[in-house]
């Protein structure tokens, strides 16, 4: 592997509960990796009959979300009115905008037993014309995301286009996410983007003949081709796509504007993010303000 690839080591956060995630990007020494600037791998979790790890309603500004689960389900609700269950293989993603309002909730009939979790959460920054826009939720079922087989590697364009496959997943900028599951022997040639990073959910695999860390994230060089491949059983993503350059962040903020970071604390302190229907809990704003 080339020496001199940025390899980016997960922080481990408790988002409560003892629901822990790895927290990849933003990082000291990157903060996106094209449009991507959050990105958070949860699981495999195990989790007991009396376990909460639902997520109570919280606001959003100025990016979108995408969920996408390997395994297990969750309830998503949000301050459009849209209630989804969210299942593997399905791409969830949730415009922000000018400002959003969503809880995350073990399903009902998932309560008082035994369950599994383990997927990925991320933040796209939308361009900065269009940090205003209006919220909205989009959905693609597992079945709607096209699949197919390259160099023996199996893979799902979750967004964005590649090898001749693009995925429904509208979006607002050159955006690239593939999901690519390897056995041994099996080589991919990556797809181009503008910038691209490596992370290797489970497994072990190799790029260009070196060993990929698990649990680690590679940032890719402009222009190079390098070929991915595997030793064994692997699961690996793909991110990258159009840079939109640095954003400001705060709490579950995201702004071109450190300003408006600021008008949106004192608007959820204040009660003025729409609600979600049904809703009655709410995360309270941190103690912490951001400041202009």
């Amino acid at each position: 592997m080339a020496d001199d690839r940025l390899i980016l080591a997960p922080s481990s956060r408790d988002l409560g509960g003892g629901f822990t995630v790895r927290r990849v990007l933003p990082a000291a020494a990157r903060q996106a990796v094209g449009p991507f600037l959050f990105f958070d791998h949860f699981g495999p979790i195990e989790a007991g009959p009396e376990d909460n790890h639902d997520v109570r309603p919280h606001p959003h500004i100025g990016l979108a979300t995408v969920t996408y689960l390997f395994e297990g389900a969750m309830m998503h609700r949000d301050s459009t009115g849209v209630v989804q269950r969210i299942e593997p293989g399905a791409v969830n993603w949730m415009t922000a905008g000018r400002g959003i309002v969503h809880s995350e909730r073990t399903p009902e009939d998932l309560r008082g037993k035994p369950r599994r979790s383990h997927g990925l959460q991320l933040w796209v920054a939308l361009p900065e014309a269009d940090e205003g826009i209006a919220p909205a939720f989009q959905h693609v079922p597992a079945a709607d995301i096209p699949a197919l087989e390259v160099g023996g590697a199996r893979l799902r364009v979750l967004v964005g286009s590649a090898f001749g496959a693009t995925s429904p997943v509208a979006v607002r900028s050159p955006t690239l996410y593939l999901d690519i599951a390897l056995s041994a022997g099996d080589a991919l040639p990556l797809p181009p983007a503008d910038e691209r990073a490596l992370y290797v959910v489970e497994g072990s695999a190799t790029l260009d003949g070196q060993p990929l860390a698990p649990e680690r994230m590679v940032v890719l060089q402009p222009g190079e081709e390098p070929l991915l491949a595997a030793e064994g059983e692997a699961r690996v993503v793909l991110v990258g796509g159009a840079p939109l350059g640095h954003r400001h962040l705060w709490w579950n903020f995201v702004s071109s504007r450190k300003e408006r970071l600021v008008q949106a604390a004192d608007d959820w302190a204040a009660g003025r993010f729409p609600a979600v229907p049904g809703e009655t809990e709410f995360i309270p704003l941190p103690e912490r303000r951001p400041t202009a």
